[in-house]
């Protein structure tokens, strides 16, 4: 059995962070674990509170799981401080884990702030280069690029731009623009587009959670990247359109869709 690991927030009401991962790693019939870097009071409607982990329980945490049950593919997401963020960069240069894909968090859907002001330069500097994979959603690649995002053609710029500075493939996720969900992977100087009908549902809490634990979980198994972000991306595709609607906000997607009796498991 394939094993994932998940470095991320915890979620109480289950939409998005270490829940969403877990419950996509379950669905790919692989075996998670996690790594939780803060607990936070949220719900559909947004985030209330933030505990963070200590740097020191942290690495713990890291260390158990790395020296006991080595990860196939490992998923960052939320990390909200340097001195996490100096955490997660020196464990991972210590273990050297394959297939890490990070989520650069920075905005919770509802539009709550989850990086502290000083923690994006220390994100940019410790933990993206070490990335085998990264997954801005178009503010994120702005943020990352400095350009300004209006085209399918300026995602190629903010990709080739974020290229130049990380060693990293780049997924850019186009799930914010106004028109279809159409993502680009950028690659070994690349392109690779994924295109997909805009699904028309509020019900988009833990969307970039779910998407980046779904192409660890490709990963972990083996598939080429492009293969891994496709399988990905039609995973959320297909939890968007089950149409599951919870919560009095941005409500959840359904992570276990395909685990109903008469649908097929998902295949590598």
């Amino acid at each position: 059995m394939k094993k994932v690991l998940t470095i991320a927030g915890s979620d109480c009401s289950g939409g998005a962070g270490i829940q969403a991962d877990l419950k996509t790693i379950a669905a790919h019939r692989m075996y998670g674990m996690s790594a939780i870097t803060a607990l936070t009071a949220q719900n559909t409607t947004g985030v209330f509170g933030i505990l963070q982990s200590t740097p020191e329980f942290l690495a713990s945490q890291l260390d158990c799981i790395f020296t006991d049950i080595f990860p196939d593919a490992v998923k960052i997401g939320m990390v909200g401080s340097v001195p996490l963020i100096r955490v997660i960069a020196q464990k991972l240069r210590e273990y050297a884990p394959k297939n890490i894909v990070v989520d650069p968090v920075m905005v919770s859907t509802s539009g709550s702030k989850l990086l502290e002001e000083d923690a994006a330069g220390a994100l940019c500097r410790e933990l993206l280069p070490l990335a085998t994979l990264l997954t801005p959603n178009l503010p994120e690649a702005e943020a990352l690029s400095g350009l300004h995002i209006r085209s399918p053609e300026d995602m190629i710029a903010a990709a080739r731009k974020i290229s130049e500075v990380y060693p990293s493939a780049i997924l850019v996720k186009g799930g914010h623009s106004g028109g279809s969900a159409d993502d680009l992977l950028f690659a070994g100087g690349a392109c690779h587009w994924f295109s997909s009908p805009r699904i028309l549902t509020e019900n988009t809490h833990g969307t970039g959670c779910t998407l980046s634990s779904a192409i660890a979980c490709n990963l972990a198994a083996g598939a080429a990247l492009p293969d891994a972000v496709r399988r990905g991306k039609d995973y959320v595709t297909g939890a968007l359109m089950d149409g599951m609607d919870l919560g009095r906000g941005n409500g959840p997607l359904n992570h276990c869709y395909a685990m109903r009796p008469g649908l097929p498991w998902l295949e590598f």
